[in-house]
């Protein structure tokens, strides 16, 4: 894929694995019994990965296995990880990565596509999500002219079909510059100096970007208000080491009474490498079935 400021970003295409009769049909499909349903009749799910992730990392593969059960699965690498090209710029541009993934999800033929973010992914989402509405416009390249967006904000220019149908955010910050932890104290190393940098890009197979945002992005708890009517599901451990339990309080709180719905899990830790096959199971179901009345 190409993102719209041009970053090629490497992407992987699974179809559902699911026959006719179960769940993940979009509203109104229809499939012979027993045959695999046709895109258009399908969700897709895109699903985003956390810092220094990438589309062939083993917990990336085994949520896309999970979730290919429910719906059709895209997963990419975000700019400066796996083998996309640029730089990691740790959740700012990497919104325009995700439009590019939801966008090519609709090409090959699905009229939903609900995005699924972990950890830095699920920042990205909520951006995504608040920038993205699907409305059709025409702006110059990364200048937003809709009203309640950031014009500053580079995803705020946003391409018809690259919006999400709904929006799953797992162990995603609320605000930025956190520094509360230790873990996030050292990925404030790693992206912030030099040798951090050297470490990232060898240690952890990620290229980072040297400059400061500039403009700082839309914050992830200014971002939930706006997604809205799109159903938003906040995911979070009880045991995260990275954001404590304040931070999908405040998403949540900041969506408002009907906004968002949130799940605590009991013994999670953080992001893809802690989320099990059942709670990913039932991610998917919810992003297939939608929210439970």
């Amino acid at each position: 894929m190409l993102t719209d400021d041009g970053v090629p970003v490497e992407a992987v295409y699974e179809p559902c694995t699911r026959r006719s009769g179960s769940r993940g049909a979009a509203p109104g499909g229809t499939t012979a019994e027993g045959s695999a349903p046709s895109p258009a009749d399908t969700t897709a799910i895109v699903v985003a990965h956390g810092f220094t992730g990438a589309a062939d990392r083993p917990a990336v593969r085994r949520a896309a296995r999970v979730f290919a059960r429910h719906a059709a699965v895209v997963t990419f690498s975000f700019r400066g990880h796996g083998r996309s090209g640029g730089r990691s710029t740790v959740g700012d541009r990497e919104v325009l990565d995700l439009a590019a993934a939801v966008a090519w999800a609709r090409e090959l033929g699905h009229r939903r596509v609900v995005t699924v973010g972990f950890s830095m992914g699920g920042s990205v989402v909520l951006r995504h999500g608040a920038l993205y509405d699907g409305t059709l416009y025409e702006a110059p390249a990364h200048a937003g002219a809709r009203t309640g967006t950031d014009a500053a904000d580079p995803g705020a220019c946003a391409a018809s079909g690259a919006h999400a149908d709904a929006v799953v955010s797992v162990s995603a910050p609320a605000r930025w510059y956190y520094r509360g932890t230790a873990p996030m104290r050292r990925l404030h190393w790693v992206v912030t100096r030099p040798s951090g940098r050297f470490v990232g890009r060898y240690g952890f197979r990620t290229r980072i970007a040297t400059e400061d945002w500039d403009p700082v992005p839309l914050p992830p708890v200014a971002a939930v208000p706006r997604i809205a009517p799109a159903p938003l599901l906040l995911v979070h451990g009880d045991r995260d080491p990275y954001f404590p339990l304040d931070h999908p309080r405040m998403l949540a709180e900041a969506a408002g009474p009907d906004g968002a719905e949130l799940w605590v899990e009991r013994g999670m830790g953080h992001a893809e490498n802690a989320a099990d096959d059942a709670l990913l199971d039932r991610i998917a179901a919810w992003a297939t079935d939608g929210p439970a009345e």
